[in-house]
Order: structure tokens, then sequence, then C-alpha cells
């Protein structure tokens, strides 16, 4: 994970370092998590859903200096700026080899980024799972296009693993499983929740003693009227369990409502449309739990709702602090303070980090990613690093990674786009994503699929024909040989190419049959795909 900087707190400085695709980006609406995940798909980043936070006003577009040559983003397979006016791109990216397809993403960069890959889930009409590289060049698409959030590698039984959440959104809360999948994409292991509950689509986070921490909601009968509510009314109960990966067995079914008090809440009742707690199918999301990280004897519960992190004891469930909200057991300076929070991390320095969606109201009001320091004994609470990008507010989802070069990735939920941040604050990376993405993570990653490379073909100019090229998920490729003949055993070598992104495209005289095998910077076979009919 990194060692957290040491410095005092920092801000990036907005007037002489926006990038100008970062201006491009648009304030982003008042938008209820239920609204953009309902069904599995999002209504739309400029659906406006009720006054989900009353009182809020719109960011103000960024604003910032002229761009630079440096500064200017590339859009993924970019053209040159030969200064006329060009149609605008396709939001998505299609290929010839293979059916599988990709929002497109911009990025631009101007210093050091950490090593690794960046996965996100860009959502059109459901999350898609994505591996980036730098250049916002898709490494690998999920292939069958299904809903999934909380992409990221982590470690499972010593080795490095790629994980996730998939299934099927329920009025903002997921009703799904986990799945975690080694280096060849081949399932290691699916963790469901357990006690007759769904796996919910805000956490799945592996610990190194083999269990799963998940996320689960569940409609329950409860008395509303201390709010203003019904008597008998109903809510979205959030369950923390612990769950033995290899076993399936639950370690601790952790219930909020057990333990929190309906008056921590923020959230008015009529704040989230249609779910004022009149009926189980308008049930109130009084706390919306969103992240749990393992700390020890005790684990770290994030409730965006309240406001609110809770350290609750592992065996028993007690809650031993809280921290923010109105009963926060730590002095904290206002400047400081946090709302609608997500992905609370304990870091490895003991800080404990977060994504603060709200900084304050107003039109100056933005997101920004923060850095604490508790004094469990003297209960207070340093800020000690605080990680703000052109007033860009995320009003949902969103992260905060440290990296392990001392850089932290900011991903803004909402506002579709992520910036990497050096220790000292300064912005080195960005990307627009094709979507809005529940988080962003930047990790270290090689895989060989177990799958084999795809190819394709067009026909091109004077008898000669387009071969595309790609293998979904392969990190080592470095190049391609293309083969082809009158017949399956007739083909051979007639060119090699350097790979040149997701999908490789070379012009060859046309012929039958066509395959492409996968080389390695040495020059060495990776793999070789079936051969394939030209069809002129």
């Amino acid at each position: 994970m990194g060692t957290a900087p040491t410095a005092g707190p920092v801000r990036e400085k907005v007037s002489d370092e926006m990038n100008p695709d970062e201006q491009a980006d648009e304030p982003t609406p008042e938008l209820s998590r239920r609204s953009l995940l309902t069904s599995g798909g999002i209504l739309g980043a400029g659906a406006l859903v009720g006054s989900f936070f009353v009182g809020r006003e719109l960011a103000d577009a960024p604003q910032a200096s002229g761009p630079t040559a440096a500064d200017t983003p590339t859009p993924t397979g970019g053209a040159k700026d030969d200064g006329t006016k060009k149609p605008k791109k396709p939001e998505w990216r299609e290929f010839i080899s293979t059916s599988v397809r990709a929002p497109r993403v911009t990025t631009w960069k101007r210093g050091g980024t950490a090593p690794g890959y960046l996965f996100v889930e860009p959502q059109r009409t459901g999350f898609y799972g994505m591996i980036l590289d730098d250049t916002g060049e898709p490494v690998w698409v999920e292939p069958t296009a299904t809903t999934l959030t909380d992409l990221r590698v982590q470690t499972f039984e010593g080795k490095p693993v790629l994980t996730y959440w998939s299934g099927k959104s329920d009025a903002g809360h997921g009703q799904g499983s986990c799945t975690i999948l080694d280096n060849r994409y081949r399932p290691v292991a699916t963790v469901s929740a357990g006690n007759g509950l769904k796996a919910d689509l805000h956490e799945f986070n592996l610990t190194d003693r083999g269990t799963a921490l998940v996320t689960a909601y569940v409609r329950e009968k409860f008395d509303l009227s201390p709010i203003g509510g019904p008597k008998h009314g109903h809510i979205f109960n959030c369950h923390v369990q612990e769950i033995d990966v290899r076993t399936g067995r639950v370690l601790l079914d952790w219930d909020a409502i057990q333990h929190v008090d309906i008056t921590e809440t923020y959230l008015g009742l009529h704040q989230d449309k249609g779910h004022d707690g009149t009926s189980r199918k308008r049930a109130f999301d009084f706390f919306h739990l969103n992240s749990i990280d393992d700390d020890g004897d005790g684990l770290l519960v994030s409730s965006r709702h309240t406001h609110t992190v809770y350290r609750i004891d592992r065996s028993t469930g007690t809650v031993l602090w809280r921290f923010g909200g109105k009963k926060s057991d730590f002095t904290l300076a206002s400047d400081a303070a946090f709302a609608w929070q997500h992905d609370v991390r304990r870091q490895k320095d003991g800080t404990i980090s977060l994504f603060d969606n709200h900084r304050y109201s107003g039109p100056r009001g933005a997101s920004r990613a923060l850095f604490f320091r508790l004094d469990e004994t003297g209960r207070t609470a340093a800020l000690v690093h605080d990680y703000e990008y052109g007033h860009r507010l995320g009003t949902a989802m969103g992260s905060a990674q440290l990296l392990g070069n001392g850089n932290v990735l900011v991903g803004w939920g909402t506002a579709p786009s992520l910036t990497e941040f050096a220790a000292d604050g300064t912005a080195v990376y960005g990307a627009k994503l094709g979507g809005i993405s529940y988080r962003a993570n930047r990790s270290v990653w090689q895989a060989s699929p177990m799958w084999l490379p795809d190819v394709g073909t067009e026909p091109a100019h004077d008898g000669r024909m387009t071969v595309a090229a790609s293998w979904n998920g392969a990190t080592e490729v470095a190049g391609w040989r293309v083969l082809t003949g009158a017949t399956d055993a007739g083909i051979s070598e007639v060119t090699t190419v350097a790979r040149e992104g997701f999908e490789t495209t070379v012009a060859v005289p046309a012929a039958p049959r066509v395959a492409v095998q996968a080389l390695d910077a040495s020059g060495a076979v990776l793999a070789t795909s079936k051969t394939v009919a030209h069809r002129a």
C-alpha cells in the first residue's frame, strides 16, 4: 500500500495547473445514489433526480489558464491537430477482431505515475469492467458486459488475483456475488453473503486471514417516528459480513440498526425520492454502508448517510468509536469536516484515508481525498493531507488510493474522471472516463488469458486485406506475427509488427486463410489464434 506522505496538508492549485481536458468536465447535477444504479444501469449522469442534498448548489465549472502543448489531452487513438474542426468521436470503441467494445477514454500526463494499470468501471448501460494503460487504451474488457463494481487487484492465498462484485442493483443496492480470478482469468472462488442475504455492490475486500469483507442490504420494519416518519415504517438495514472464502462460513454478521440510532442519519425522509419509509418498496436508507476495511482486531465501517466512520469490534460487533457525524468521539477542525464519504481505509502508517464527497455547500463546493491521523487516546483527529482538483464535485461514489510510490489516485465517482497526484499535491495524470466509475484503482497486473488471441479481417485496397489482432486481457504481448495461406495447413508468416494497443491492424496481401501469433518482447510465441477465413 505504501507509506503516506509526511508533509502538512496539501491542495492542488487550480489556476496554473488545470488541464484543458478537465476544464471540459461539466459540473455534475445533484444525483441520488439510487438514481444512478437502477436495474443494473445508469439513468445518465445528466439526470437530475429530486433534491438529494437539500440546500446544495451545483459546482462552478472549473476555470484555468490557457493550455500548453504538454497539457493537451490525447484521446485514445488520437489524431494530429491541424486546426480544422473534427467530427465528434463515437462514445464507444469497437474492433474488427472481437465483438467486445469499450467506452472511449481520454488521458493527459505531465509527471511520473506509479507503476501498474488502471482498473475502472465506466458506466453506460451497466458498469463496464476495464483495465487500462496510461494512454487510456484497454488491456482487458470484461467480455460478457456484466454489471460489475469494485474491480481491483488483491492478494489471495499469497497470489495476486483480480476481484469484483457482479449482479443486479435493487433500489441502488447490489444483489449479487463476488468473484476472484487468477492471472489467466480463471475462477478461483465465488463469495456470496451468508445467512440468506445477497452480496451488495459496495465492497468486496479480501483480508490476509483468508476471509472476505462484504456488504449486504435487507428491508426491515422499523419505527421511524423519532425522525418524523411512520411508527410502522420500513428501512434498509445494512449488514457487515466477514466470510471465510473457502468454506463460506460467516464469521461476523453485524447489522447497523442494532448498534446505530436512527437519529444519527443526515438523510431527510423526503430527500431520497420514493424512499420515505412508508412501505417495504419505499424503504428508507438511513445508514448506507459503502466500505469495510480490515483494522486488526476491529473493522472500519463507512456510513454515507450518517457521515461517520465506525470502528467495530471484529468479534462482538460493539462500536468502539465514531469518527465524524453527530456523535463523533473525535474533535475535528471545521475545515477538515467530511460528509457523504466513501472508501475509508487504514493505511500502513496508521493514517485513515477517505473520499469526501462534499466539502461544503455552495457554488464552490468540492470533493477531495483526505488523510487523517487519529489520536485514539486523546480523541483528536488531525488532517494531514488534502487532495482536491479544480473544485471537482463527485456527489456520489468515489475513491482514494495511496500508491506504492507515495502518489495518490482519486476516482471522482459521478464526476466521470480520475486524477493521480504526487505526494506534494501536484496533479501528474488524469483520465476522462466514458462514464461514471464507482471506484478507480491502480495496480501492477500480469496476465496470460486462458483463451486464444482473436483475429479478424476486412477488405483493403489493391488486392490486400486488413488483418486485426487482439488478445483481451494479455499484458505481455509486444508484437504480432501474421500468417496467411490458401489452406489451414499451408499458412506461413507474411509479416511481424509491433503491438499498437488493444487491437493491432496491418495490411497484407489478401489470402483465403489467416491466423496471428502473439509475441513477447523476445519474439517468443505466447499463443496462436485459430485460423479463420478472409471474406473479400
